[in-house]
């Protein structure tokens, strides 16, 4: 894994920019870690993307986030602040499967990934059918069962216990509203935050290129290649 040139990001920024959120994912994980085929990258389980993403957005943009969230009671806006560090999960290292004995039941599973998520989304499928999809054999008293024939308690065991093997997959904020003290959680998703911070970026730096490029007749390599701080004294110049 290796953080991105501006160039690089910029690329990957426009190849991804019609495309959705999970396969923006794969397309930076792809461009940060060129070593690891792509399939394997989808592989991935969404505990272990997010923890690759959230080193990449580290490196990138640094280590401390600002966001904002509004309050489903009395809808004041509320400014968050705090560090990667603050939701980050060390994530255990699994194996390919994964098991729960639950009920007289023997379950063998593995964790969700984005390949998972992008055929269930592309199919419309109900969300029953991405738990489906992470059964490898169920039995009961021994004997053999259909993944689509577990009760609901079981269900909710195994549901319950993948989230515990992934934390890093479900980060949750806890918030509380200063105006009319009402608490709830928050779902931090790494995928679409990250990913508006680039488009922010780019937006931004093609106004940076076009300005320094007009000024001074340089190329647009030459002047992504270019560490932030000097491009901000170019820019400088050329308003005065």
């Amino acid at each position: 894994m290796r953080a991105l040139s501006a160039s690089e990001l910029l690329y990957v920024w426009e190849v991804g920019l019609n495309q959705s959120c999970l396969h923006q994912a794969l397309l930076l994980l792809a461009a940060t870690c060129p070593d690891i085929p792509q399939k394997q990258l989808a592989q991935l389980s969404i505990g272990q993307r997010d923890n690759l993403l959230l080193t990449l957005r580290e490196w990138t943009f640094g280590s401390h986030i600002q966001s904002l969230a509004i309050c489903p009671k009395c809808g004041e806006r509320l400014e968050l602040a705090f560090e990667i560090a603050d939701i980050r999960v060390s994530n255990p290292k699994l194996g390919e499967t994964l098991s729960l004995n639950f009920a007289d039941y023997d379950i063998e599973f593995r964790l969700p990934n984005s390949f998972d998520l992008i055929t269930i989304t592309a199919n419309k499928a109900e969300p029953r059918a991405l738990l489906e999809r992470c059964l490898v054999q169920v039995s009961h008293d021994g004997e053999a069962r259909d993944s689509k024939q577990l009760p609901t308690n079981v269900t909710n065991a195994l549901v319950e216990q993948m989230a515990q093997a992934d934390p890093q997959a479900d980060v949750q904020l806890n918030l509380s509203c200063p105006a009319c003290s009402y608490q709830w959680q928050s779902t931090f998703d790494i995928v679409s935050f990250f990913w508006s911070e680039i488009n922010a970026w780019a937006i931004r730096i093609l106004r940076e290129v076009h300005i320094l490029a007009s000024a001074y007749g340089w190329q647009e390599a030459d002047i992504l290649a270019m560490s932030p701080y000097r491009r901000q004294l170019y820019l400088k110049m050329v308003g005065k």
